[in-house]
């Protein structure tokens, strides 16, 4: 049994490793508040890291997400969860097989939302898939994007009314999710092609995807609105200032954004 000390620090530096994008925001989350986004964050992280694995089939994915779905419906079973991903601890990272640790670190009263926005998640993208990622138009889409992005909206809105009395609106929640999805979709449009995945609708151009993601985080924007606490404020704006910020440098050539313009990017809102 792991102290409630060591898994926090455990799962910052887990954060850290998995992505320096929300380590930081993360990090500027009060006491609680902390514990439970980053619980969220990692839940989600360990079923995308499954669904996004180059080496396991297609079959081995839909049954571990599947599974997964089930466990999480219910209090969470260490050796349930160590059985059914044993066959594949060589190829699954530690984030995925450690899955039941970020569930522990949530606080209880909240506990039960991330295990269900993961569980929904992790069915959705079993279903996906399935499909082989087969978009054809912005109706499939939406729906891709909001198991993968929008969920995590609504989750956090959960938490935001949880800890802090906030009342947001559940589709701008969702539009956040998919407006940051969607420089996603455009900036790792090559390596998704490479290994024959296209998550852009049928004859779709990389303008409709810009137009799509300007779309939603507009949205995001109006989302912001209703946010008064600090903490949560500063959250939330790091992440969209940086999806702005990735578009403006994809739609002027570059790969993506360079390391000093996210610091310039970050302190414009830590320093506000």
């Amino acid at each position: 049994m792991i102290k409630t000390t060591d898994l926090h620090k455990s799962a910052m530096d887990m954060l850290l490793e998995t992505s320096r994008t929300f380590f930081i925001p993360i990090s500027h989350l009060s006491p609680g508040l902390q514990e439970s986004v980053a619980s969220a964050y990692l839940c989600m992280r360990a079923i995308d890291e499954i669904e996004d694995h180059p080496g396991l089939p297609s079959d081995v994915k839909i049954n571990l997400l599947r599974s997964v779905s089930l466990l999480l419906e219910k209090p969470i079973d260490d050796n349930e969860l160590m059985a059914l991903f044993q066959p594949h601890n060589s190829l699954l990272p530690e984030v995925t097989l450690r899955l039941g640790d970020w569930v522990k670190l949530s606080p209880p009263s909240i506990a039960p939302n991330i295990q269900k926005a993961t569980a929904i998640m992790a069915n959705g993208m079993a279903d996906w898939i399935s499909k082989k990622w087969r978009i054809k138009n912005e109706k499939d889409l939406d729906d891709y994007t909001f198991y993968v992005a929008g969920l995590v909206g609504i989750l956090l809105s959960e938490i935001w009314k949880w800890h802090d009395d906030i009342e947001t609106d559940r589709d701008l929640a969702v539009a956040f999710g998919r407006g940051l999805q969607a420089v996603n979709i455009i900036r790792n449009r090559a390596e998704d092609l490479s290994r024959g995945v296209d998550f852009f609708p049928d004859e779709w151009k990389a303008e409709d995807m810009f137009s799509y993601a300007r779309r939603n985080l507009a949205l995001a924007d109006a989302y912001l609105k209703s946010i008064k606490s600090g903490t949560i404020l500063i959250f939330c704006r790091i992440p969209l200032i940086l999806a702005y910020g990735t578009l403006d440098a994809l739609a002027a050539g570059k790969e993506k954004l360079d390391r000093a313009t996210v610091t310039h990017l970050v302190r414009q809102v830590t320093e506000a």
